[in-house]
């Protein structure tokens, strides 16, 4: 990656391209029965710095920090760059909030101004309140010049999703937006001349970059589907406006191929992230549209780093490769790189144009993060020989069994093979035959008439130790003969049951299964 320039601004970067075409369409909303709401480069343009204008002319100065409660509509957008375009500090956030947990954050961000779309939960918190109606009309007014300023200021900040506890105050700069040039050659694919469009809220900060920003920096059309939209009928819309690219998280492609889908020749490729993709997912949609659909994976710290593209398709079961221009590597407990084939902290380098500048006010959390030059992610990964990274769970959702790390997703798998089988506590020795009447006793005695009718187990030894993943070092092997004393562990009810990383912290119990339905020693 090129050297960053020496004065910057986000917002004045995404809109170059945008104005040499100024009348090219920029933003089409689209709706399922009525005719979409159409933004010029001009014209949208025009509303972002006379947005700035507004917020300057409102008494902010550079620095301050703007909450953002808006719902799925373009004032969401424009409000965000039209504080960026004017030095100021947008913050997004999700409209799903709930009072007490909106106030929260703000208590956390301290935000000089927060914009109040109608009903969205406000924070109860001294700043001004700025209505959407209120913020539509600064759109007219005379344009701001771009506040410029060292790349490495801060630009925005965004909430983690609190998925490893409360959520975190990230803070991004204004160097992040040249992180995702890389992004669009090996992952999107993207062209001036291409029509994206994002399947999710205008608010997500998955939308606003893969759906929004990228685009408008090269000059190309986003398109995103109305408030309300269902996701079903994104596939109808995409081909009525004959998008090339579409956006969104698994779960929107999934439901789409569920509907009858009306092929059209202009579809180049889809690309999803947000969450993992399934094989069989990408498989059914190769099938059903005759394109590849590409992942990415990033995080609320960096943009996304590993991804499949056009040009280089991720192996099936792996999350891509590292992008051109991106440091990544795999660590072990020690900070110490490690070779393909061994299973390791996913981490990228700590000078990245994509990671963050920290967490905000939390300098011991931000160092907490950084081993020898390098961030760690929190994912535990594993690299083939090719440099295509598989991704093996979170390292905070490890089970310790006996000293092997035993990643989840690895019994989630099992478990989604085993549908109609049963989860089975069992306290022998594996190898002890054990009548179907007499493996549940005691506090399992309830258990009996539900797994009656299972007519295969997933077995579970609370007393033998079994690995069931990669391990990143040479543990001591497992005791040759399992005793059976009791165990005071918790009993799962169920396979989500099992599969909560919560409870296996609890418990610690490997999960160990055959063909035959039967426990057995160490593979």
């Amino acid at each position: 990656m090129t050297e960053p320039p020496i004065q910057m601004n986000l917002a004045r970067h995404v809109l170059t391209a945008g104005a040499t075409t100024p009348d090219k369409i920029a933003l089409a909303v689209l709706h399922p029965a009525l005719e979409p709401e159409i933004w010029s480069y001009r014209r949208l343009i025009a509303a972002i710095r006379g947005t700035a204008s507004g917020f300057l002319q409102a008494g902010l100065v550079p620095g301050d920090r703007i909450l953002l409660r808006l719902g799925n509509r373009p004032a969401f957008p424009i409000a965000y760059l039209g504080a960026i375009a004017a030095g100021l500090v947008p913050v997004p956030s999700s409209a799903q909030l709930t009072a007490p947990e909106i106030t929260r954050l703000a208590a956390t961000i301290r935000p000089a101004l927060v914009i109040a779309g109608d009903g969205i939960a406000l924070p109860d918190h001294p700043a001004p309140v700025l209505p959407e109606s209120a913020l539509s009309g600064f759109a007219a007014l005379p344009p701001a010049g771009w506040h410029m300023g060292p790349p490495d200021r801060l630009a925005y900040i965004l909430f983690t999703s609190g998925s490893s506890g409360q959520p975190r105050a990230v803070a991004h700069a204004h160097r992040a937006i040249l992180a995702r040039r890389m992004m669009m050659e090996d992952w999107s694919g993207l062209r001036a001349d291409d029509r994206l469009l994002h399947a999710g809220a205008f608010n997500w900060s998955f939308t606003l970059g893969t759906g929004l920003m990228d685009p408008w920096t090269i000059g190309a059309t986003a398109l995103i589907p109305a408030d309300g939209t269902p996701p079903a009928a994104v596939a109808t819309l995409a081909a009525r406006h004959h998008a090339t690219l579409l956006a969104g998280a698994p779960g929107v492609f999934r439901k789409m191929l569920q509907t009858g889908w009306p092929n059209w020749p202009a579809l180049r490729h889809g690309l999803c992230a947000g969450e993992r993709l399934e094989p069989a997912l990408r498989q059914e949609w190769r099938t059903r549209t005759g394109t590849d659909l590409h992942e990415a994976m990033g995080m609320s710290e960096c943009s996304t780093f590993l991804s499949g593209s056009p040009s280089r398709p991720a192996p099936t079961g792996t999350a891509g490769y590292p992008q051109r221009g991106r440091k990544v590597a795999l660590l072990d407990d020690l900070g110490r790189s490690l070779g393909a084939g061994l299973a390791g902290r996913l981490a990228v380098s700590a000078d990245d144009a994509g990671l963050c500048l920290g967490y905000l006010d939390q300098p011991q959390e931000t160092a907490a993060r950084i081993t020898n030059g390098w961030f760690l992610t929190g994912d535990l990964a594993v690299a083939a020989d090719d440099g295509a990274i598989a991704m093996l769970g979170r390292t905070d959702d490890l089970m310790n069994a006996g000293g092997f790390r035993v990643a989840p997703p690895r019994s989630r798998r099992l478990c989604r093979r085993s549908r109609k089988r049963a989860i089975w506590p069992w306290r022998r020795s594996p190898c002890a035959p054990v009548s179907r009447s007499s493996r549940l006793s005691g506090p399992e005695r309830p258990l009996k008439k539900h797994f009656a009718t299972r007519p295969r187990a997933i077995w579970l030894d609370i007393n033998n130790r079994v690995p069931i993943s990669i391990s990143t070092r040479c543990p001591a092997p497992p005791p040759e003969k399992s005793t059976a004393a009791p165990c005071a562990r918790p009993i799962p009810r169920t396979a989500y049951d099992l599969c909560s990383p919560r409870y296996f912290r609890r418990s610690r119990l490997p999960l160990v299964h055959d063909r035959q339905g039967r426990a057995g020693p160490r593979p």
